[in-house]
């Protein structure tokens, strides 16, 4: 393998563990100088073995440059030994750690708590995505501006001030109290439920599936599954949920890239060992009397993957949306709901509780009506599908209402 292919795959593995370790040394103060510092490591990466060649245990190498190149910023750092140390000392730290622990467990232990001292509800949740995208994610400014729709500009402004506001509160990258573990873990479960949903229903940015942001996604929940302190029957809800979409990934968009709709999948393309997966995890939500939002979702999520499009299939769906919007207000689930009515009582009874709805400005909301309006009523169909043309978000969705304003033309 050559070091251009192997260090892309480092960098989105290792620079997350080598920012958390250092940052955790360092102190929250310093997260600039963690970032640096494993930016650094890979750059040095690639200029030596450009050269002398991939090293025999290129992740170890990478760990002794970061650990020698901590070692010579805080002995370079007057400013470091004489102030900012003693600062650190004054602000809880049990001690400034001059030698970089790179365990396996401080590692996971290390991201783990970066990731709890950046889901804060005193920061707002785009800066909170953005952070754990940087940090933990190993996202280039540029590749989060892409996700946000945004320019590299706007991107440091928010992260700067994100930092600002982690300094200002004095966080400490630890874990929370074991009393104050479940209420930090419903910002922390927000956060990574909207990196996945940012992928998988993408409006900042013009495709109609990005992979990589749910699979990180998923990647720091399996991460909180892991550990016993952070382990809860609703993160093993949230994970099969993610398992259950993630299993339909391959059916969801053709070669040029354009969504397929649910009806149109070819289930045969639907991932099982995924699904195997999600019924797994779901079955471990299972412990317990809570019932949270995720473990409603999960459900709904399974049945989808189940290929039979039989009454009983969607009898389940539309009960388990109507146990979710019991508890949760939630717009786009009352939209799916609809759907799922029309599949168990026809689309003339669907359209009457759509239109109650009354959600005039979304598009996903004109679109629905569009589609259960076909067969009905042609003049609305067309009239509701070229409003959600109007507010469509994105290229990708113009696009695809475009088309079906064409089809349902000629239908016409």
């Amino acid at each position: 393998m050559k070091h251009t292919d192997l260090l892309p795959h480092l960098f989105r593995t290792e620079y997350r563990k080598i920012a958390s370790v250092l940052c955790k040394n360092f102190g929250i103060d310093h997260i600039e100088a963690a970032e640096d510092i494993a930016s650094e490591t890979f750059l040095a990466a690639y200029e030596n073995w450009t050269y002398k060649g991939i090293p025999d245990y290129p992740t170890a190498w990478l760990y002794a440059v970061a650990k020698n190149k901590a070692k010579n910023y805080l002995n370079r750092e007057k400013l470091f030994s004489e102030k900012i140390k003693a600062h650190v000392l004054a602000n809880g730290a049990d001690r400034v750690k001059e030698d970089v622990e790179w365990s396996a467990e401080n590692i996971t232990d290390s991201q783990l708590q970066m990731l709890f001292a950046i889901c804060r509800p005193s920061i707002p949740v785009d800066a909170q995505i953005g952070l754990a995208l940087r940090i933990l994610c190993g996202f280039g400014i540029e590749e989060i501006a892409n996700a946000f729709l945004t320019n590299k500009e706007t991107i440091n402004k928010r992260l700067f001030r994100a930092k600002q506001k982690l300094r200002q509160e004095n966080v400490k990258i630890r874990f929370p109290d074991a009393d104050e573990v479940d209420k930090r873990l419903d910002t922390v479960m927000t956060t990574l439920y909207l990196l996945f949903n940012e992928g998988y229903y993408s409006e900042s940015n013009d495709e109609v599936l990005r992979e990589e942001l749910c699979l990180e996604a998923m990647r720091l929940v399996l991460m909180l599954i892991e550990n016993h302190k952070t382990n809860r029957p609703f993160i093993n809800a949230l994970m099969a949920l993610m398992c259950f979409h993630a299993s339909r990934f391959p059916a969801r968009k053709n070669q040029m890239g354009e969504l397929i709709l649910y009806d149109n999948q070819d289930v045969s393309l639907w991932n099982q060992e995924l699904i195997a997966k999600g019924v797994y995890y779901l079955h471990l939500a299972s412990v317990g009397n809570s019932l949270s939002r995720y473990h409603l979702e999960a459900g709904i999520a399974y049945w989808h993957t189940q290929k039979p499009d039989s009454a009983v299939k969607w009898k389940n769906i539309l009960k388990l949306y109507d146990h979710l919007l019991e508890i949760a207000d939630m717009p786009i689930a009352a939209l799916n709901r609809i759907l799922a009515l029309s599949k168990v009582s026809g689309k003339e009874a669907a359209i009457v509780q759509a239109e109650s709805l009354k959600l005039e400005a979304n598009p996903y909301y004109h679109r629905l009506l569009g589609e259960l309006y076909i067969d009905v009523d042609l003049k609305k169909a067309r009239s509701n599908l070229e409003k959600a043309l109007d507010y469509a978000r994105t290229a990708k969705d113009k696009q695809i209402i475009a088309q079906r304003i064409l089809s349902v033309e000629k239908e016409g």
